[in-house]
């Protein structure tokens, strides 16, 4: 495989989130740079990088290794995104644009149509469009890096278990994006946090900590990353 050596940092994160890299395990240079066909300087930066953001660490001896992320640090994650996902909703209340509004909307409508007809895993990517969304739509470019590399650190430690009750769930979605478009920065955080909180009810730890059973894999965080796009969702 050869890539971009400016796209190694996000390839060796998402095969790390999928499993590709287990927990505790070696990144050595070498062996990287021959899998996404670069040198070893753009490796060395984004194994750089990646210690900054918690998914690599430095061991004596060993040099750069996957990080054994522990339960409480699993958890302290989730409890970031209540505090920070209704803070973007209520910063996205004052400063969505109209591009922004036009995609929840369309968003809202496909997660409503798919709910009813239980298609499962296209809820799942709709689900995560709709909270990047939310989240550009703050107009706050470190809240979106923080709610970015949360996600991509969540992916890789749960697997999320899809809603018992999926048209409730975009029920509070549309209620979200109602306020949103009504400005009403007060309603969207509470109800963002409401469904933050509900939501985190849904995710299973991937593996016992430091080194235990690891459980089935789940996404790609690649597959639910996608920037504003408003072409397909009618006015």
């Amino acid at each position: 495989m050869r890539i971009p050596a400016h796209s190694v940092c996000t390839a060796i994160r998402d095969d790390i989130v999928s499993g590709v890299y287990e927990r505790g395990g070696r990144l050595a240079e070498e062996l990287l740079a021959r899998r996404y066909g670069v040198s070893r300087v753009p490796v060395r930066e984004a194994l750089r990088t990646l210690e900054a953001e918690g998914f690599v660490v430095t061991r004596r001896h060993a040099g750069a290794c996957v990080a054994e992320p522990t339960e409480q640090e699993a958890a302290d994650l989730l409890e970031l995104r209540t505090l920070l996902e209704p803070l973007a909703a209520a910063r996205a209340a004052q400063r969505r644009t109209d591009a922004h509004l036009k995609v929840l909307r369309g968003l809202v409508r496909l997660g409503q149509q798919r709910s009813r007809k239980g298609q499962g895993e296209d809820l799942r990517s709709l689900d995560g469009w709709f909270h990047e969304t939310l989240a550009q739509a703050s107009g706050s470019p470190g809240l979106i890096t923080l709610l970015t590399q949360l996600r991509h650190k969540i992916a890789w430690m749960y697997v999320v278990e899809p809603p018992a009750a999926p048209v409730e769930s975009w029920a509070e979605h549309a209620a979200i994006v109602d306020a949103v478009a009504r400005g009403d920065a007060d309603r969207a955080r509470v109800l963002t946090a409401s469904h933050a909180e509900r939501a985190t009810s849904a995710h299973r730890l991937r593996h016992s900590p430091r080194g235990g059973r690891e459980a089935p894999r789940g996404g790609r965080v690649r597959d639910m990353q996608h920037d504003v796009n408003t072409a397909g969702f009618p006015s």
